[in-house]
C-alpha cells in the first residue's frame, strides 16, 4: 500500500457538488492521496444556488463523508463560505469537532501571514444584481453538461479533451479583464494590509504568481476548481504549489473500495456518525 503524501495545508475551493459540472470521483481521488494537516474549503463546495433534490449523486456524497472523515481523524477542516454556498454564512464562526465556518481567515506560515477568503466581494454582479449572477450560474452549468458530452465523444474517438468554457473566457476581452481586475484588487489589497499571501478561488483560474506595487509585494495564488481545472493549492516546506491532477507526477489513489461499495443510504447514514462524534468531542470539550 502506498504512503500518502503528507502535506500541511491543502486547500481546494469551488467544487460545485449538486451540479453536473462537478468531478467529484476526481476530487475523492486527490483526497485519498494526502494526509494534510489542515485542509481549507476556499468557497463553494456544495452548489446550494442549484441544488436539487432529483440530484446528488453517490460520489457527491463520498465527497462530503470523505471531508468528515478527515476532521474526525485529527484533520482541521476550516469552511471558508463562497457566494453559492452563502447560506452557511448564517453560521460562520461556528465550530463543531474538528470543522470550522468561516467567511475569511489569516494564517501565520513560518513567520509569514495569510490571507484566505472567497473572492466573491468582488464581483459586482453577485453584490449589486444576484438573480442575474444566479442566472449566470444556471448557464454555466448547462455549458458544462454540454461539454461533458462532447468530451465524451472525443474520447470515444480517441481525441483529447476539450472545455468549452475555457475557449470562451479566453476569447472574451470582458471575462480576460475581469480575471485581470480580481487578481489586481487582490493582490493590492493583501500589499496594503501587509499579508505575503493572498489565497483566494471564486474566478476558477488556478494560479501563483508574486505581485509588486509601490507599497511592497505579495504572493497571490488561486485554487482553482473541481470543475473544469481539478486542481488545488498545497503548502509543506515553506513553500506552495498547484497541483494539478491532470499533470502532476504525484499521481493520486483511487477512491477507496469501502466508499464504492456503499449505496446512498449507507453514505447518509456514515455522515450523520461522523457528525455525532465531532458533536460528542466538542461537549466533550
Amino acid at each position: 500500500m502506498k504512503t500518502k503524501r503528507k502535506v500541511e495545508i491543502a486547500v481546494i475551493s469551488d467544487v460545485h457538488l449538486g451540479t453536473y459540472g462537478c468531478h467529484a470521483k476526481e476530487l475523492l481521488t486527490y483526497l485519498n492521496s494526502i494526509e494534510p494537516k489542515t485542509l481549507v474549503l476556499n468557497g463553494d463546495i456544495i452548489d446550494i444556488w442549484q441544488f436539487k433534490k432529483r440530484y446528488f449523486p453517490k460520489s457527491h456524497l463520498s465527497v462530503i463523508k470523505k471531508v468528515m472523515d478527515m476532521a474526525a481523524n485529527g484533520v482541521e477542516v476550516i469552511y471558508i463560505t463562497g457566494n453559492h454556498d452563502e447560506m452557511l454564512r448564517k453560521f460562520s464562526d461556528t465550530t463543531i469537532g474538528n470543522i470550522s465556518i468561516v467567511d475569511k481567515l489569516v494564517l501565520q506560515l513560518d513567520g509569514k501571514k495569510a490571507w484566505f477568503f472567497h473572492g466573491d466581494v468582488f464581483d459586482a454582479s453577485i453584490q449589486n444584481a444576484k438573480w442575474l449572477a444566479k442566472l449566470g450560474g444556471y448557464g454555466y452549468d448547462l455549458l458544462i453538461l454540454l461539454n461533458r458530452l462532447i468530451n465524451w465523444y472525443l474520447l470515444k474517438i480517441g481525441k483529447e479533451r476539450y472545455s468549452l468554457s475555457k475557449t470562451i473566457k479566453n476569447s472574451v476581452k470582458g471575462a480576460i479583464k475581469y480575471i485581470s481586475d480580481f487578481e489586481k484588487v487582490a493582490s493590492e489589497l493583501a500589499i496594503e494590509n501587509q499579508y505575503d499571501y493572498v489565497i483566494c478561488g471564486h474566478i476558477h483560474q488556478p494560479k501563483m504568481q508574486i505581485i509588486e506595487t509601490k507599497l511592497g509585494q505579495t504572493t497571490y495564488l488561486n485554487s482553482g476548481d473541481w470543475v473544469e481545472n481539478f486542481t488545488a493549492l498545497e503548502y509543506q516546506f515553506k513553500r506552495w504549489k498547484i497541483y494539478n491532477y491532470n499533470t502532476d507526477k504525484l499521481r493520486a489513489f483511487y477512491a477507496d473500495r469501502e466508499i464504492k461499495d456503499m449505496d446512498v443510504k449507507d453514505l447518509i447514514a456514515a455522515i450523520t456518525v461522523v457528525e455525532q462524534k465531532n458533536k460528542k468531542s466538542k461537549d466533550s470539550d
